[in-house]
């Protein structure tokens, strides 16, 4: 891993350029830290002016890595973005329109809290050139909510997806399973909730205790017992159940929409497509090589201001390609090819994963259809360790 001059980096198209491309937005304010989370945030908003600021001119000095290329999609996420004003939000987007050649219908997804979409909101957003929100709902009860240290209540969860449902299509919530003390019937009801709504796409993760958040202090001081690995699977299998039953897709471990509905965004990130992050701790991909910015909001301010992008750059070697490859592939329906594996790293690569899959094969938790290489029902939610017993980890 090395640092390089931001002034040089992911300039030139790479090989397969002229195909479409995707721009994230890093907004890192929150008005309160949820225990559970270990994105890059501060609660305090008063460079967010500086910071607005700070993202055009970033998205003018990366022009050049997206030359030859559209831009399909544009995310903005946090932190919580919906805290900007949509005359802000709207400029972003300008911004993009004036630098980049973007499609003329591109995805544009806006991330955002209940307590934010306020009927106003919601209007003045609709008539921006956003078409998708996903909306952090996380649980429609409130025990949970208190739990998670989440900014809104229950009733503002429900309330502002019936408002949003009038205005949007394109809507995706967001909703955590293996809360402790979360019993089977309550995440049943949850879903039954989200499904009411007539929602086309959910995100559903489970309860992960990061370090140094307030959740891991809590498990530490032995004030919260952490769901066990039984109930969090039980956890998701109804949910895979019931979701699949009433028309979604489980088209990536942890997102379920219903065709045409598939998040465009998350989908180029599993397929390995380029995208540029812009804003501090942002990451950017553009098939050869990994960039991430300075999680640091006043340095990232003052370094842009400089015109330098304060990013650090990991050159990917063969086997990170291949180990990145099979861990987003067994994530998704669209799993592992067989053939991409010789033809990109070659038959080692090939006869490697064919051996390591084999236990896994006989288990029934991984299957062959064809070419592909693709998790069982059974092997799907342990996705992520069987990726890790595949990965190459003695070539380069």
């Amino acid at each position: 891993m090395k640092s390089l001059d931001p002034n040089n980096l992911l300039r030139t198209p790479p090989s397969g350029a002229g195909g479409q491309v995707g721009i994230y937005i890093h907004i890192p304010f929150c008005k309160q830290a949820c225990h559970y989370c270990d994105f890059h945030f501060s609660t305090s908003m008063w460079k967010k002016e500086a910071m607005v600021n700070a993202l055009c001119k970033e998205l003018e000095l990366r022009e050049k890595e997206f030359l030859g290329e559209q831009v399909a999609t544009i995310y903005f996420g946090g932190g919580t973005p919906s805290v900007l004003e949509t005359e802000e939000i709207v400029r972003l987007i300008n911004t993009v329109r004036e630098h980049y050649d973007v499609v003329d219908i591109p995805e544009i997804t806006l991330e955002a809290n209940p307590d934010d979409l306020s009927e106003d909101k919601i209007l003045q957003l609709a008539a921006s050139p956003i078409n998708r929100l996903s909306i952090g709902i996380q649980s429609f009860f409130e025990e949970d909510l208190k739990l998670m240290n989440r900014a809104h209540n229950a009733l503002e969860a429900e309330k502002c997806l019936t408002l949003a449902r009038e205005h949007f299509n394109n809507i995706s919530i967001d909703l955590i399973y293996g809360m402790p003390n979360m019993t089977l019937d309550r995440w049943k009801r949850n879903i039954e909730i989200a499904l009411g709504f007539g929602i086309p796409h959910i995100s559903s993760y489970a309860l992960t205790v990061e370090p140094k958040t307030a959740l891991a202090k809590f498990v530490e001081d032995g004030l919260i017992t952490p769901a066990s690995d039984e109930e969090t699977q039980e956890h998701f299998n109804l949910l895979n159940d019931t979701l699949l039953a009433a028309g979604f897709d489980c088209y990536e471990i942890s997102n379920f929409g219903k065709p045409g509905y598939y998040s465009q965004n998350n989908s180029a990130y599993w397929q390995q497509k380029k995208y540029i992050g812009i804003g501090p701790s942002a990451h950017s991909f553009d098939g050869k090589q990994r960039g991430w910015n300075i999680n640091n909001n006043p340095k990232y301010i003052k370094s842009i201001e400089q015109d330098i992008v304060p990013m650090e750059v990991e050159v990917l070697s063969a086997t990170d390609k291949y180990n990145e490859y099979v861990m987003t592939g067994l994530r998704t329906i669209w799993g592992v090819s067989l053939s991409r594996i010789a033809t990109e790293f070659g038959s080692n690569y090939k006869e490697y994963i064919l051996m390591q899959a084999d236990k896994f094969l006989e288990e029934h938790l991984l299957f062959v259809d064809g070419d592909i290489l693709k998790t069982t029902k059974k092997g799907m939610f342990l996705a992520d360790g069987i990726a890790a017993d595949l990965f190459m980890l003695n070539l380069k």
